[in-house]
């Protein structure tokens, strides 16, 4: 029997030796023991980080919908799959059980087949946080065809870059979305985008805010007709191991977005295997996880995880504001919730209104907490610890990307101690290296580097779609025959990991990684800006928050600059989407530069942190006066 479910230290050691000195058998017993295969492998593994070519369970035939609904239906048909909480605490919360499941994706499957796509095409899905995103996304992978969803807070011209970068065939949204008191109209987003996506040949629409919304003559059709003339049942497509699942985008440093390949066999016993170990999943648990499924989280650990084990997940629509502060806290009493997982931008944002909305309500039911999209500061952990936890719930801190696919370092609850601000130790399989700058490995402890992985694990994304030369260029060649996290780290006295931040232009805010590059070329469309330069600062809530740094053409412009920035941050709206505005902006004469023309970004850091008694050298610099004016401007 292999260790699906590790229960104490030593425990962990044993399992993680044995993932490390023999993969192969390791993840095999895994695969073979706990899924559904319509064909076996014929090789558990083959790899090579120079091309860079990783393939898992080589051979196999399955189908990743197949092992989140049809097998449960015997021991598990009659339990909640989903349970949706809807944004208003006054609509009823809906619960989906397995057999709804079933009958529910198979309907949806069929509507996608009687629309033209086929195994292979691909899929834009950009829903709110509703039963229907899940549902799309499982009847895709049904019928094998790529889902690519896309988060419902970007802007139309951020949707159509990703609908046409994977040529997607079909776009399926609603008529509108809620968002706390607001409401917002997704359609009208989607219309916009479609006018730059000439491959896209249909658009489904879900009712949501029954507002009065353009429809598209022979183009957009309303879901919920076609579903119910719809068959409950369609054969599962059978799928290769390594055909792709979905592709989903994330930030680049530079310009276009990435759209990372998740492959199927491998990605299922991964997020399968992490899910019931790092939330110490059993069987009669209700377990919420509060990310939206336009991010990996929600593809992870709020679909594909989950359902594999049989799992009752919470797939909630609305934030944690509304319409109070109390809204997380009311549905953990409410649904008896065990596992939750959020980001510590929430965790910051709760924290800072005080224990009086949690003091209202019962949380303990709650036995394990989680924290992901960026490291958790040392204060938000005790917060959540002492009033969330009541120091009984162990937090786990994951760390993991979009790329990873699943849960890379974290502890395991009841099992690995933990420590404020460190994300501990490596999971099961996975292989961590800190790199010294002159591409080195750094042994021992007390050190830190640059994390690399030196193994591949099952659930890595394979390549970016229609670039895999990015792909190389990225993640496989700063460092030999290693993947490259683009993250910084620490390894503390007894090997706990803590990661230390991005080093690349990517900034995480509120857990959203955000490239600097698409935003700035979205600012320097304004005509009055010659240039512009964004870097991250520290924000109380968001952990980061964006300032930019903008050059005028004619700097001793006139112009109101408080519209200014106004105007700027509406262009990034548009471009990006609002997760992209920017808390400051500050003009200025010029910028500082490397003598070829490279901006310092590591000067304009430290000034917009406030930290400027280390600025090193800087009489190099093309313009080194620049860097006094910025000093004196900054407010």
């Amino acid at each position: 029997m292999s260790n699906y479910h590790i229960k104490h230290l030593e425990e962990y050691y044993q399992v993680y030796r044995k993932s490390i000195r023999e993969p192969e058998n390791f993840w095999e017993e895994v695969a073979e023991e706990h899924f559904m295969w319509r064909k076996k492998w014929d090789k558990v593994l083959s790899w090579d980080f120079s091309k860079p070519e990783v393939k898992w369970f080589e051979g196999a035939e399955l189908n990743i919908t197949e092992n989140c609904i049809d097998r449960h239906l015997t021991t598990r048909g009659n339990k909640t799959a989903i349970l949706f909480e809807p944004n208003s605490p006054d609509e009823p919360a809906e619960h989906i059980t397995y057999n709804d499941l079933y009958k529910r994706v198979n309907k949806f499957a069929n509507v996608l087949k009687a629309q033209g796509i086929k195994k292979g095409d691909r899929v834009c899905i950009y829903l709110p946080m509703i039963p229907e995103l899940a549902i799309s996304v499982l009847a895709c992978a049904r019928i094998g065809a790529i889902h690519s969803v896309v988060f419902a807070g970007f802007s139309s011209s951020a949707l159509a870059t990703r609908i046409n970068d994977s040529d997607c065939k079909m776009v399926i949204t609603s008529d509108g979305s809620y968002r706390g008191a607001k409401s917002i109209d997704l359609k009208g987003i989607v219309d916009d985008a479609l006018e730059d996506c000439p491959g896209v040949n249909s658009v489904l629409v879900a009712k949501r805010i029954n507002s009065d919304i353009a429809m598209k003559e022979g183009r957009d059709f309303w879901l919920q007709p076609l579903l119910d003339e719809a068959s409950g049942e369609c054969q599962a497509e059978i799928m290769k191991a390594e055909d792709p699942l979905f592709i989903l985008y994330t930030s680049g440093s530079t310009g276009k977005p990435k759209g990372m390949v998740h492959t199927t066999a491998g990605y299922m016993v991964y997020t399968a295997y992490t899910f019931k170990n790092v939330f110490q999943y059993r069987e009669e648990d209700i377990y919420w996880c509060t990310a939206d499924v336009g991010w990996i989280t929600g593809h992870s650990y709020i679909v594909y995880g989950p359902l594999a084990n049989g799992a009752t997940s919470v797939m909630f629509e609305g934030v944690p504001s509304y319409p109070d502060f109390g809204r997380f806290w009311e549905i953990v009493e409410k649904h008896k919730v065990t596992q939750f997982y959020t980001a510590p931008t929430a965790i910051r944002a709760l924290a800072k209104e005080g224990v009086g909305y949690l003091d209202k309500f019962d949380l303990s039911s709650v036995k394990v907490l989680g924290t992901v999209g960026e490291p958790i500061n040392e204060e938000a952990w005790h917060w959540y610890d002492d009033n969330v936890g009541k120091k009984k719930a162990p937090i786990v801190d994951t760390w993991w990307q979009t790329e990873t696919g699943g849960i890379m370092i974290t502890p395991i609850p009841f099992v690995t101690p933990t420590k404020p601000t460190y994300a501990t130790l490596p999971f099961i399989g996975i292989q961590p290296a800190l790199m010294d700058e002159n591409g080195q490995e750094i042994k021992g402890n007390q050190v830190d580097g640059r994390l690399c992985i030196k193994f591949p694990w099952p659930s890595m994304a394979r390549t970016i779609w229609g670039n895999h030369q990015r792909y190389k260029d990225t993640y496989f060649s700063a460092y030999d025959n290693k993947y490259f996290t683009g993250d910084g780290a620490l390894r503390d006295e007894v090997g706990y990991y803590r990661i230390t931040g991005r080093v690349d232009d990517v900034i995480i805010v509120s857990g959203h990684n955000l490239g600097t590059a698409p935003i700035e070329d979205a600012i320097n469309e304004h005509p009055a800006v010659s240039e512009s330069a964004i870097v991250g600062f520290p924000h109380d809530i968001k952990g980061n928050a964006l300032y930019g740094y903008v050059t005028l053409k004619e700097f001793g412009e006139t112009r109101d600059h408080n519209n200014l920035r106004k105007e700027i941050n509406q262009l990034i709206t548009e471009q990006i989407g609002p997760i992209a505005k920017l808390d400051k902006i500050q003009f200025t004469a010029g910028l500082p530069k490397t003598r070829s023309g490279k901006i310092m970004r590591r000067i304009l850091r430290k000034i917009a942190s406030k930290d400027i008694s280390n600025l090193g050298d800087t009489s190099t610099l093309l313009n080194p006066e620049v860097v006094q004016d910025i000093i004196d401007h900054a407010k």
